[in-house]
């Protein structure tokens, strides 16, 4: 696992806690949820820097998207 790989894992990981805190979401659907969002492709993308951006910052992305269907 490259380090990239590791760092978007954490990343992951905590924007599945924040959707389950925030949104009240199951594990199941906030997983769901994360790997499903064009901000998690953009996460993978190392083209993006995404990765090396804060859980929150990116969370925001994701909400909005999560919220309007665009990110």
């Amino acid at each position: 696992m490259s380090t990239i790989d590791y760092m978007n894992e954490c990343t992951v990981r905590d924007l599945v806690f924040m959707l389950m805190e925030e949104r009240g979401l199951s594990l199941h659907e906030a997983l769901d949820a994360v790997y499903n969002s064009e901000t998690y492709a953009k996460l993978t993308d190392p083209a993006t820097g995404l990765y090396f951006q804060s859980p929150v910052y990116i969370y925001c992305y994701l909400d909005r998207e999560l919220t309007t269907g665009k990110m």
